[in-house]
């Protein structure tokens, strides 16, 4: 069974204390990736990325700094953000590490597929980007054909990403089995369960890293997930969509969205 999981674009670098750092699968689509955004001028990154002038100028800087050679970070500790608050791989003692680094993949527009101890340098590059590159391509489609070998479609997985990322190794994984758990918090207004953005995000940080402390390893035992006070809904879950509800959100303070 293997977790997939998104990049972020909050970085942050940070040493691991408990597992070397490996080397990233796709690190030389990555540099080419990196020297097609060095051609581009702030104006272009601008609209590319639909940020203002000032932070385009931080991004062109970032572009022009980041390169293959010099010291990174494991991708689970760099990337920041409500997932990887729920993901607390700064936690991980060493079995759990070497069991994320077997298990856990993270889908990324600069890198493709990341395993959490890959050495990264901080970028900005989402997959969602209309980054078109010099043989048509958009940079989905270029992970999608990329991306077509890097995953066993005979495993199963749990996708806990978002559309844009999930679809460039959806093709590959169309005859696999694929969980994508879904995270609803019962409304205080309603009393119904409805969807929160900001605390879906932190669950399924959450879910990854209840499968990795707890070592799961049969898609079967996910329906015993209980953190952050999630339990299972049978009711509302079907057979590849299991559904977790929580009364009261129990990841308050792992956003700096919630108070």
């Amino acid at each position: 069974m293997k977790i997939l999981i998104h990049s972020s674009k909050t970085m942050k670098p940070e040493r691991s204390p408990v597992h070397g750092l490996t080397v990233p699968q796709f690190i030389n689509q990555a540099v080419f990736l990196d020297n097609v955004l060095k051609k581009m001028d702030v104006h272009e990154l601008a609209r590319l990325m639909a940020i203002n002038p000032k932070l385009a100028n931080l991004v062109k800087g970032r572009i022009e700094s980041w390169d293959d050679t010099s010291k990174g970070s494991a991708a689970a500790l760099t990337f920041r953000g409500d997932i990887y608050s729920g993901l607390s791989a700064a936690k991980w003692n060493e079995d759990d590490a070497t069991f994320a680094q077997d298990h856990l993949f993270i889908l990324s527009g600069l890198y493709g597929l990341l395993r959490p101890y890959d050495e990264i340098k901080p970028y900005r590059l989402e997959m969602g980007y209309k980054l078109k590159l010099d043989d048509g391509l958009l940079l989905d489609k270029y992970w999608e054909v990329q991306l077509k070998n890097a995953l066993d479609p005979k495993d199963v997985y749990i996708n806990l990403t978002a559309k844009e990322y999930f679809k460039t190794a959806s093709k590959q994984l169309s005859k696999s089995v694929v969980i994508a758990p879904k995270f609803l918090t019962i409304s205080e207004k309603t009393m119904l369960p409805v969807f929160v953005t900001v605390h879906a995000k932190i669950a399924r940080g959450s879910f990854a890293n209840w499968l990795i402390k707890n070592k799961i390893d049969n898609h079967l035992q996910i329906t015993n997930y209980d953190q952050l006070g999630y339990v299972y809904d049978r009711r509302l879950s079907t057979k590849y969509e299991p559904v977790f509800v929580c009364h009261t959100f129990g990841g308050i303070g792992l956003s700096v969205r919630l108070k």
